[in-house]
């Protein structure tokens, strides 16, 4: 614990000072500018998996239950939108990344 407040210590008010200083921001370099939309990338297709996962699930669960209790509809549906939600996170990161200023 030591160990890091000790390398927080340090590494900290150097990059306040770079970022004072007024210095190149890193979406401003090419290998910056590639990074962040690999990270954009990365960013929504898994988020695409994990929502595809979660909703599968659910809608498979979901139908078992319909199956027994038609009044549990609203409940399921509800369950599958929150998978999908996912999905929603994902796009709002990389937009976020994307036409954000560093």
């Amino acid at each position: 614990m030591k160990k890091a407040s000790l390398i927080l210590s340090v590494l900290l008010p150097i990059l306040i000072s770079g970022v004072i200083a007024g210095a190149q921001a890193p979406s401003d370099t090419a290998q910056g500018f590639a990074g962040i939309n690999i990270g954009a990338g990365l960013a929504v297709g898994l988020a695409a998996i994990g929502a595809g996962i979660a909703v599968g699930m659910a809608a498979a669960a979901g139908v078992g239950v319909l199956t027994e209790r038609r009044d549990m509809f609203g409940t399921v549906l509800i369950f599958v939108a929150i998978g999908e939600g996912i999905a929603v996170y994902g796009i709002l990161f990389a937009v976020l990344m994307l036409f954000g200023k560093f």
